[in-house]
Order: structure tokens, then C-alpha cells, then sequence
């Protein structure tokens, strides 16, 4: 919380301390610095991503367009909801993280790696299934993905703008659902234009 409202490099050890109600010491007997803090709650908005990403809405749960674009709601909604849950922590993630240091950097970077190739296994699967395009540029459209995600999220914490996450998930699915399934209703139309 400290970090959202200060910034990383305006907090201090004290302000933690005296949010979590402990001393000096104490803080130091769970966490070697702020940074250790900070690694822990990327650690967190990491994790919740990834269960949103598990089990139903695992990769290979679609078998049909109808499945895929259920699958799409249910994880726009997850991440909304981590999102609401955790406006602050995104802020940093995105915002603040990568100027702490190399090594944070490159954990981020890795993270949106991480993101990126399962998204490349969504289009995998929808590929494989038949209800995706068979010439998508898989691991670039996955990227592309990732970066609107992110970037939606961005905009959105700092637009104060409720129903605009809801807007942006909705234009991200259309945009998944008619630009890069293999629905033909969708090529006639793009090939008449």
C-alpha cells in the first residue's frame, strides 16, 4: 500500500513499519529491505494471474469457438477482479518496477514473457482445434496481446473511469473473436473489402 500511495523510492522502511503497526526490528525479522517486500507482492499479483490462467481457463480447455469465447469472458472477468482487487500493485508493476534495478527489470520482462507464451498457447490450441486462423503469426499476436492487456490496465487505473475496464475487455474480445478465428462469415467480409 505504501508503495502505490509514496512510490517505491519515497518509501521508507519506517512508513511500512508504522502501515503494518510493528517496529524497526520487527519488519526485519520477515523482510531484509523494501525491496524484499516489493518482490513478494509482485510475487502475489504474479501468482493470482497465473490461477486465473489454470484449470477452466487453461490453454487447452477450449475445444470450440463458443468454449473460447466463454473461456475469454471468464478470464477478463479474473482479471478484472485482481485488478479492482489490486489497483496500487499494477501501478507499480507497471510503472515502477523496471527502475529499481536490472535484476527487477528483467524479472518483470519475464513475467510479460511468461504471459506472452501462454497466450501463444491459447492460439495454439484454437489453431490446432480449427477455430483459429491457420496463418496467425502465433507468437507475435501473442505479444501484440500481452502489450494491450497491460496497457488497458494501465490506462485504466489511472483513468478513474469504472466502466472503462469493462469497455476495454469487450473490445479486446471482439477484437480476439473477429480478428483471428477462422469463421468464414468473417473472412468473406474482410476479403469483399
Amino acid at each position: 500500500m505504501e508503495f502505490s500511495e509514496r512510490g517505491y523510492h519515497q518509501t521508507g522502511i519506517s512508513h511500512i513499519a508504522k502501515r503494518l503497526g510493528i517496529g524497526h526490528g520487527t519488519f526485519y525479522r520477515y523482510f531484509e529491505n523494501k525491496r524484499d517486500i516489493l518482490e513478494h507482492v509482485i510475487d502475489s499479483v504474479c501468482d493470482k494471474i497465473r490461477l486465473a490462467m489454470a484449470e477452466a481457463n487453461a490453454p487447452t480447455a477450449s475445444k470450440t469457438l463458443e468454449d473460447y469465447e466463454a473461456q475469454l469472458a471468464r478470464l477478463g472477468v479474473s482479471l478484472s477482479r485482481i485488478l479492482h482487487e489490486t489497483p496500487g500493485l499494477f501501478r507499480i508493476l507497471l510503472l515502477e518496477a523496471t527502475s529499481i534495478d536490472p535484476e527487477m527489470t528483467r524479472r518483470i520482462t519475464d513475467f510479460f514473457d511468461w504471459c506472452a507464451r501462454q497466450v501463444d498457447a491459447y492460439f495454439e490450441n484454437g489453431m490446432r482445434q480449427g477455430f483459429l486462423r491457420s496463418d496467425l503469426d502465433r507468437q507475435a499476436t501473442a505479444h501484440v496481446l500481452v502489450g494491450m492487456i497491460f496497457s488497458t490496465i494501465l490506462m485504466t487505473i489511472n483513468a478513474g473511469d469504472p466502466d472503462l475496464l469493462k469497455r476495454m475487455n469487450s473490445a479486446v474480445r471482439r477484437m480476439l473473436l473477429d480478428g483471428i478465428t477462422s469463421r468464414p462469415d468473417f473472412q468473406n467480409r474482410s476479403e469483399s473489402q
